[in-house]
């Protein structure tokens, strides 16, 4: 056997694996599904069929609606929030810590989280935010609230809370990636010509950032919109997103071609974002190169 054919099985040998894989356990499951979608339920179970109606109901069902806009706003206000809290702590370990030890440590410490059980995070913020928790005892002992108040749990405001402390890691990895990457000799070139540190943070810094910034956003927009745990937690009835409309028409409801509907309508709007993303991404580096 020639080196070449050797070397053409070798790679068919390394890729049909990862292939077969996402074939079996992504797109399949993704095209029942899809074919789910347009089923129609016949209680207490549904029958195969090819009309748009579980589609249509998405759209007038008021309900639905609500629920689809106030997951994008929880989303959005996570990813805002993330962005805003990670961006400042990724730029001063990057550019003010030169203590290479130090900076893999406090890098290490805003990464840890995600080794810590999910539901383990979630219950830590319903045991600080509840009317016994922490936040409501050191209100009442400073004379701010003379009793414990509920507003803080069950609630959008909860909500944004917990998914911003969950997800933020993701938010911060790829800043910070992105801002390691940029050349000092462009930072020292800038101020040996005179620029200032606001100039050269606004020319320099941020739309070389700007890959990792939007990687970080698609990333924690995504997870948080797609989530269904920390609202059962701590959202509340104001709190309820569209994931777990999902969750009660597979579980409770049992009307599966529904939840398929609602489904497809999540991947259509994460594909979105990821593509909207990614086609910003591509311009950007356009732009630099």
């Amino acid at each position: 056997m020639r080196a070449s054919t050797r070397e053409a099985w070798l790679k068919s040998a390394l890729v049909l694996p990862p292939l077969a894989w996402t074939l079996v356990f992504m797109f399949v499951p993704y095209a029942i599904m899809f074919t789910y979608s347009f089923y129609t339920r016949k209680y207490p179970t549904f029958v195969p069929d090819f009309q748009f109606g579980n589609y249509i109901a998405l759209f007038q069902d008021v309900q639905y609606r609500q629920v689809f806009l106030r997951t994008l706003k929880i989303a959005s206000l996570v990813s805002l929030f993330a962005l805003l809290l990670s961006y400042p702590v990724a730029y001063c370990l990057v550019f003010k810590i030169r203590s290479l030890r130090l900076r893999m440590a406090l890098y290490m410490a805003v990464i840890v989280p995600l080794w810590v059980s999910y539901l383990l995070r979630a219950y830590t913020w319903k045991t600080i935010l509840g009317s016994q928790g922490v936040l409501n005892s050191f209100l009442v002992w400073a004379g701010i609230l003379a009793q414990p108040t509920d507003l803080l749990l069950y609630n959008q405001f909860s909500m944004v809370i917990t998914l911003v402390h969950i997800f933020i890691p993701f938010m911060f990895m790829p800043i910070f990636t992105s801002l390691e990457k940029i050349p000092r000799s462009l930072i020292e070139a800038s101020k040996d010509l005179g620029v200032g540190r606001g100039w050269t943070f606004l020319k320099i810094t941020l739309p070389l950032s700007l890959p990792g910034v939007m990687a970080g956003f698609t990333f924690t927009f995504c997870l948080s919109f797609g989530d269904f745990v920390a609202p059962f937690l701590v959202g509340g009835p104001d709190g309820f997103m569209i994931a777990n409309i999902v969750q009660s028409q597979f579980g409770t409801a049992l009307n599966w071609p529904l939840g398929s509907a609602i489904s497809i309508a999540i991947l259509a709007i994460v594909l979105t974002v990821i593509s909207i993303s990614d086609r910003f991404e591509r311009s950007g580096r356009l732009d630099l190169g």
